[in-house]
């Protein structure tokens, strides 16, 4: 069985790889399959985010009782992320690919810095303080 750091690091790996599939679609010119990775990644980005807010960070919290530090800032960040993640849909639904890029490379740092932070602070915490099975199963049940 994963460990929760384990497990949510993949899932990041994953997204990036789904991410830089639609960047180098995107470069390309090839929209139709830009849109369709795209909504891909989107979906699976979205769905970690759900993981973590609906199933991990309450449990952090709870067991911990710390709700001010690390989980408030990640819900921030995502709520950033989503955001950027809006902006390059309508710049892909205009076939805008300056746009896409630009502020795909926004997305890109956010998402690296906030990804460091949950793998080398929030998830070995996480391990550290939860049940890592019983959690990695709620979040697969999501």
């Amino acid at each position: 069985m994963f460990g929760i750091t384990e497990y949510l690091t993949d899932e990041h790996r994953d997204c990036d790889e789904l991410y830089a599939k639609v960047e180098r679609l995107v470069s390309e010119g090839r929209w139709q399959e830009a849109t369709e990775a795209f909504r891909k990644f989107k979906e699976e980005t979205l769905k970690h985010f759900q993981k973590e807010e609906e199933v991990l960070f309450p449990e952090f919290e709870g067991r911990t009782g710390i709700v001010m530090g690390p989980t408030q800032v990640m819900r921030m960040e995502h709520a950033q992320a989503r955001e950027l993640i809006s902006k390059m849909e309508k710049a892909l639904e205009k076939k805008d690919k300056k746009a896409f890029l630009s502020v795909g490379e926004t997305f890109m740092i956010l998402i690296q810095q906030h990804n460091m932070k949950e793998e080398q602070i929030l998830y070995p915490m996480c391990d550290q303080h939860l049940d890592a099975p019983e959690v990695v199963h709620k979040m697969e049940s999501l």
